[in-house]
């Protein structure tokens, strides 16, 4: 394992909505006949090189992580920030007004059947991707319980019963979980696909300390995994525009070498960025 160390500078999300002409709302419908709405970011000059798929966390809507999709469309990516209505702000704020927010988040992130939705979210957005990008590299991008969708969906062993596809090319988690309600110890170890892990020294768990966000990536196998540790990045650092740009900087750019990395089958190669302690391995 190699440590890059960089100097520099609690809840899951519920984002927030900027409006943008680089996007595009749309709906398509999933296996189920249900309407998942979806924000696309056409690729910059329409040369599409790869897709990313992005799953919010809870609370959140296809309306967020603007950020980083403007980010990967002006570098040719496909990218589509995916509505999660099962887990969004309309199942969410009843929940808070009835258990408080810890509780209502807690419960909510526990649900097997929100994960479920989420896949048929996910596959209907790529099916309709996948007749604009001719480019089969895909990318699963997710913050929070999107966090917990990407590890899922990557393989992950849980405590919800359920059984992801594994079918993406690479995968990012932001406010990734650690070992709790959702994944037992060891939950990680049969993940062999590229993963790049990003939290912050401020980015607690619901329960906990932001450390614990650590766990996957120890306890991955070897081969381009990478985990990148932001100083002083809070958990809604990570969800959208205006709440830090410093933060939206490292992972935009971390996101884009650690995936052009994976293309390039040269995933240990690490970057240096100020503000952030890398490992790789």
């Amino acid at each position: 394992m190699k440590k890059l160390v960089i100097n520099s500078s609690i809840l899951l999300t519920l984002c927030m909505s900027h409006p943008s002409n680089a996007r595009e709302l749309m709906n398509v419908t999933r296996q189920d006949q249900r309407q998942v709405a979806m924000q696309v970011y056409q690729p910059d000059n329409k040369t599409c090189d790869a897709t990313a798929i992005i799953s919010h966390g809870a609370g959140g809507s296809e309306n967020g992580y603007e950020y980083i999709a403007e980010f990967l469309s002006q570098h040719h990516y496909l990218v589509l920030v995916v509505g999660h209505k099962e887990s969004g702000d309309a199942v969410l704020r009843p929940l808070i007004r009835k258990k408080g927010l810890i509780p209502a988040l807690s419960e909510l992130i526990t649900i097997p059947s929100a994960y479920q939705a989420r896949f048929m979210d996910i596959n209907a957005a790529r099916q309709w991707a996948n007749q604009r990008c001719s480019t089969p590299f895909t990318v699963l991008i997710g913050h929070s319980m999107g966090a917990a969708t990407v590890m899922l969906e990557a393989g992950a062993k849980n405590k919800l019963n359920i059984q992801g596809a594994d079918s993406f090319d690479a995968y990012v988690a932001m406010s990734p979980q650690g070992v709790g309600s959702i994944f037992p110890r060891n939950a990680w170890k049969k993940i062999h696909k590229p993963v790049l892990l990003l939290t912050g020294t401020k980015d607690h768990e619901l329960n906990g300390s932001w450390t614990t966000r650590m766990d996957a990536f120890a306890n991955m196998p070897t081969g381009c995994k990478w985990l990148g540790v932001i100083d002083g990045a809070s958990h809604m650092n990570f969800a959208d525009r205006g709440f830090s740009r410093t933060t939206e900087k490292l992972v935009t750019e971390t996101t884009l070498a650690f995936l052009d990395g994976v293309k390039a089958k040269r995933c240990g190669r690490a970057l240096s960025l100020k503000g952030m302690s890398l490992q790789v391995k």
